[in-house]
C-alpha cells in the first residue's frame, strides 16, 4: 500500500478516512479539493492542476483523497495500488453533508480548502449527490472489480466499515 486512491460521494468521509490512513502509514495526502480550489473557492487553472497531479502520481508514494476531474479520477486508478471507495448509503452521505456545514459554521471541515465558503461548498456537494448515481453505480462498480486484479480494492458500505477500515487494512 504505497499508492492509495480514496473516493466516493461527497459527505461520504473521505477526507476523514484519508488523514487516518496518512497518520498510520506515515503517506504524504494530497486532498484534491485544496488542488482543484484556491483559497478563496475558485477553481485554479486547469493545467496547473495538471502539472500538479502528475508530479504526486509519479512519486513514490502518495494518498489522494477525492474526484477531481473525471481524466485524471481515471489517471489515479490506473496508478494506484490500493484503491479504496467509499460507497455509503445516500442518505447518510446526506446527513454527513448537512453535519459538515452544521460544524462548518463553527471549525473548518476536515479537508476544505481554505477561505472557501462551507455554505457554497454544501449547495454544491448537494447538487452532486443528486447526480451521483450516473456514475457511482454497478456499472462502476464493476468496472473497479476488473481493476482490482491488478491492485487491492476496498468497497466500504457502511459507517461501521468506514470506522474500522484504517484498523483492518494496516493492522
Amino acid at each position: 500500500m504505497k499508492k492509495i486512491a480514496v473516493f466516493g460521494k461527497p459527505g461520504s468521509g473521505k477526507s476523514t478516512l484519508s488523514k487516518a490512513l496518512a497518520s498510520e502509514t506515515g503517506i504524504q495526502l494530497h486532498q484534491l479539493d485544496s488542488m482543484v480550489y484556491t483559497k478563496n473557492g475558485e477553481l485554479v487553472d486547469r493545467s496547473s492542476f495538471d502539472e500538479a497531479h502528475e508530479r504526486i502520481l509519479s512519486s513514490e508514494s502518495w494518498i489522494i483523497d477525492g474526484f477531481g476531474p473525471i481524466n485524471s479520477f481515471h489517471q489515479r486508478l490506473e496508478a494506484a495500488d490500493t484503491l479504496v471507495y467509499i460507497d455509503l448509503p445516500y442518505l447518510t452521505s446526506y446527513w454527513f453533508v448537512t453535519k459538515r456545514l452544521l460544524k462548518g459554521l463553527v471549525v473548518k471541515p476536515e479537508g476544505w480548502p481554505d477561505g472557501s465558503s462551507v455554505l457554497k461548498g454544501t449547495l454544491e456537494s448537494y447538487k452532486v449527490l443528486r447526480l451521483c448515481p450516473k456514475f457511482w453505480n454497478d456499472d462502476f462498480t464493476a468496472r473497479l472489480k476488473v481493476l482490482s486484479c491488478r491492485k487491492s480494492l476496498y468497497i466500504v458500505k457502511s459507517v461501521s466499515e468506514l470506522n474500522d477500515f484504517v484498523y483492518r487494512s494496516i493492522k
